[in-house]
């Protein structure tokens, strides 16, 4: 029989706290009754002998310790799922909001979700076409692998994202059965309106899955937000055989509320006031992306982190790094010369990409264009900053050409329209045609027959 409490120990923010609780669990969902008539709900976050603290995934406005009532349903948060959820945008915490009625399933699945067994992992393997050049070509995303985006404020990252929700696409038949789930955490209206708009006239609207948590939505929500998104994708890649890519953006806005939610219940800080459990939870999120044997589909994930001050040794994108295979870095300095996407190939890397590059996956050329463009790259950063000291006209007739190659890469490889899809045949032929602005003599990581083949006189 159901017990339902009837009086608070204290309300404080988006938390409850109650005592002489009996048989309460961590992450179980309460229903509570505000004046007899509100209705509201609530997770468990926190248990200290017979004291539970919960938070309440609404305003806790007009609740007090004496109008309220709470009723612990033994249960975890649960999302209905059916692959009719295609198509729609949901909440927080998986409520349809959309207009277009609620999910009926005959099974509710956990939103915590559960660990992927690390035997029961496959490696990943071919893939994901994105369109733009700087990512297909330099730091390729291969499906099963989580790649995050690591932004600043006002860096065109919205764009990107959207970007490349309209434009991915897999190899071959698969294609069909390819879709994008969106979790937005912590959203201006205007980015919301602005991803709704772009998927419309994008006509993608029925291949994506939005979890929308704006941000003057409940930060208890923005928590849940990314656990419905990837709960979602888990049953549409491993029940219905789907290939998932999971946007999720913007992963800071989570952390902040992790910490302001962490402070809240007086737990002791860490790194800039992060809770010290930060690395395990984003790792919570981080580990549900992979590929299972003996099921057809897979999860990619593309975790979108601003960095506070372009900070990358900042908590957020330092312990991201750690748990993720790789990273996609956009540049302020670069955003600033007008050129979109803004990626600094230079200290982004994609780790899993040698094993789903090459002949049979891209092109025979793809691992050794890659690898020459880095070195050449990063030789022209050394002779720009030797022109800053003896200036350009004293460089030697190889280093002006370095300096061609650098202008010409940046404006015409890098740089590229937001509704420019390339192909990878395309990306490739670019990348050989930049570079052939370098003599042959120079191009020492590739090898002398793909050289041969594909160098432009």
């Amino acid at each position: 029989m159901k017990k339902e409490y009837l009086v608070l120990d204290k309300v404080k923010g988006p938390l409850v706290i109650l005592s002489g609780i009996e048989d309460a669990a961590y992450d179980e969902i309460v229903d509570i009754v505000v004046e007899g008539k509100e209705r509201k709900k609530g997770r468990v976050v926190s248990i200290y002998g017979d004291t539970v603290v919960v938070q309440v995934f609404e305003a806790t406005t007009g609740m007090s310790v004496d109008n309220t009532a709470v009723t612990f349903t033994a249960r975890p948060l649960e999302i209905p799922l059916n692959k009719n959820i295609l198509g729609r945008e949901f909440n927080g915490i998986g409520e349809p909001i959309d207009g277009n009625g609620k999910i009926y399933s005959d099974r509710k699945y956990n939103i915590n979700g559960r660990p992927m067994n690390p035997v029961a992992r496959m490696y990943p393997r071919n893939f994901i076409q994105t369109g733009i050049s700087s990512i297909d070509c330099l730091t390729t995303l291969i499906r099963g692998q989580k790649l995050p985006i690591f932004t600043g404020n006002g860096m065109p990252h919205n764009e990107l994202a959207s970007q490349i929700i309209r434009q991915a696409t897999i190899s071959g038949d698969e294609n069909d059965n390819f879709a994008i789930v969106f979790a937005a955490m912590g959203l201006k209206h205007d980015d919301a309106d602005y991803f709704r708009k772009s998927f419309q006239q994008a006509g993608v609207q029925d291949r994506v899955v939005t979890f929308m948590n704006l941000a003057d939505d409940p930060i208890v929500e923005r928590i849940t937000t990314p656990r419905c998104a990837l709960t979602a994708a888990e049953y549409l890649a491993f029940e219905e055989g789907m290939h998932i890519l999971v946007i999720m953006n913007d992963l800071t806005n989570y952390c902040e509320a992790l910490r302001e939610i962490s402070s809240l219940k007086e737990e002791v800080p860490s790194r800039k006031g992060y809770p010290g459990y930060l690395y395990s939870d984003l790792a919570s999120l981080y580990e549900r992306a992979g590929m299972m044997k003996n099921k057809k589909g897979s999860i990619t994930q593309i975790p979108i982190v601003s960095m506070p001050n372009d900070d990358i040794t900042h908590p957020i994108p330092d312990l991201t790094g750690f748990i993720t295979e790789g990273q996609i870095v956009l540049n302020r300095s670069i955003n600033q010369k007008d050129i979109y996407p803004p990626v600094d190939i230079l200290p982004s890397l994609s780790r899993l990409m040698k094993d789903g590059i090459g002949e049979g996956y891209t092109r025979e050329d793809h691992a050794d264009v890659g690898n020459q463009i880095f070195a050449a790259y990063s030789k022209v950063q050394e002779i720009i900053s030797l022109a800053q000291v003896i200036g350009e006209d004293e460089l030697s007739d190889i280093d002006k050409l370095y300096m061609k190659f650098g202008e010409e890469f940046e404006n015409k490889f890098l740089k590229q329209d937001y509704n420019d899809n390339r192909s990878i045949e395309e990306t490739l032929n670019l990348a050989w045609k930049v570079l052939s602005i370098l003599p042959k003599n120079e191009l020492d990581r590739v090898s002398p027959e793909i050289l041969d083949k594909y160098y432009v006189e």
